[in-house]
């Protein structure tokens, strides 16, 4: 079968073994016949699930809204004293003058 005459059927939402044997060969997946039936069933499922919320009309939603309540993920910016010099630098593997000390990246 050659790649130019396969096509999926968006509208009928269901996969062939043959759509299924195509996305395994493009994820490098090795499936038996049996698996390529069961995931071609379980993958047009999916697919009609999802062709049902083309159904629902969504014209007077913004494409912004949300369910949930809004709030900044991150902490307040407050500033605060920098620990000690020497409390930063005590983990680290090579210190030089108070510096963390770095392999050359140019030689």
């Amino acid at each position: 079968m050659s790649l130019s005459c396969l096509c999926y059927n968006l509208l009928a939402m269901s996969l062939t073994v043959d759509e299924v044997r195509h996305i395994a060969n493009l994820a490098r997946l090795q499936l038996t016949p049996e698996e390529e039936r069961r995931y071609a069933q379980q993958l047009s499922s999916i697919l009609e699930s999802a062709a049902r919320l083309l159904e629902v009309d969504t014209t007077q939603i913004p494409p912004t809204a949300t369910v949930l309540p809004l709030r900044a993920p991150l902490r307040p910016d407050i500033a605060r004293p920098c620990p000690p010099r020497e409390k930063i630098l005590s983990n680290a593997p090579e210190t030089e003058a108070g510096m963390f000390r770095v392999p050359p990246v140019l030689e």
